[in-house]
């Protein structure tokens, strides 16, 4: 090909693409363009299966199987599992993802523990060794979002001490180490996604205050649908904007621990209206028998997340 036509058809591939990225940043959520996707991509996330105590689905690469036999599009991993069953070396690591390509199914994100909630800035600081380890883990898996919690407010084995801080001392801590892991995301190409979960991100406007303090596109939100048991879709819509992975709980059977009757079209719409396109992730918690609950669960997200 001539340079200089070469040359020609690079412009033009750089225009329509700019014309695209113009397009998703500046539509509206019910407009989609010639041939697009019409619908989120549903995924599951292992937990699913696992849930700590179903040694059917201890090896990953089970629910991986299992994730392509019952028609998911993706997986998330709870890396919890993985150390559990002593995976962590990079040759198990690297089957792993060998398992989700010969399946055609990407794994789309992470689930990890660690906690930030500490007046000990040693405690702290083993916290940010640990997520930065982490998203490590991610970047040799190819998974492009790792969801984060800020810790449990209790982490203090002296009651006296405990009682000296609040949760005003507690943001300043989990923001300042959250800053700290951002140069490994950002050189790892992984997002933080900021779970709505216990301690200082048990509301919206905990979650919100960290991740708009840190204002960084590294640290978003990784949006929980069973985590606020009282207003859910208030609450969800408050974070929806920021959101980088959807992680979608179902009870059938009545949940473990507590069940919510949550009307998935309404949230669908929610998520709609703030442009979201990214993931749906399965999070099955309630005790009737994955066999039927999981196949229910994905008609139940397909049907409802049709953008």
């Amino acid at each position: 090909m001539h340079r200089r036509t070469f040359q020609t058809n690079l412009l033009a591939a750089a225009a329509a693409a700019a014309t695209t990225a113009s397009w998703s940043t500046e539509s509206s959520a019910a407009a989609i363009p010639p041939g697009g996707r019409t619908t989120n991509p549903i995924g599951i996330s292992t937990y699913s299966l696992w849930r700590f105590k179903n040694d059917e689905f201890k090896d990953v690469t089970k629910c991986i199987d299992f994730a392509a036999d019952a028609g998911f599009d993706g997986v998330e991993i709870l890396l919890y599992q993985i150390s559990q069953t002593e995976m962590l070396s990079n040759s198990a690591l690297q089957a792993i993802k060998r398992r989700s390509l010969v399946h055609g199914l990407p794994l789309y994100g992470m689930s990890t523990h660690q906690g930030f909630v500490s007046p000990d800035p040693e405690v702290r600081r083993m916290n940010i060794e640990l997520t930065c380890g982490q998203m490590e883990l991610c970047y040799k898996l190819g998974i492009p979002t790792m969801r984060v919690n800020t810790g449990r407010w209790g982490t203090s084995k002296d009651f006296d001490t405990l009682m000296a801080y609040t949760e005003e001392d507690g943001y300043p801590w989990v923001i300042d180490a959250l800053e700290r892991c951002l140069p490994t995301a950002e050189k790892c190409g992984v997002t933080l996604g900021l779970e709505n979960h216990w301690g200082l991100g048990l509301t919206p406007e905990g979650v919100l205050r960290i991740v708009d303090a840190i204002n960084s596109p590294y640290l978003q939100v990784t949006l929980d649908t069973g985590n606020f048991l009282e207003d859910p879709y208030t609450k969800l819509q408050k974070l929806a904007a920021k959101t980088v992975l959807l992680q979608a709980k179902t009870y059938y059977g009545g949940g473990e621990w507590y069940s919510l009757e949550l009307d998935y079209e309404k949230i669908a719409k929610i998520l709609r209206d703030a442009n979201y396109r990214g993931w749906i992730s399965l999070e099955f918690e309630g005790k009737e028998n994955y066999k039927t609950a999981i196949p229910k669960s994905l008609e139940l997200l397909r049907n409802a997340f049709k953008l």
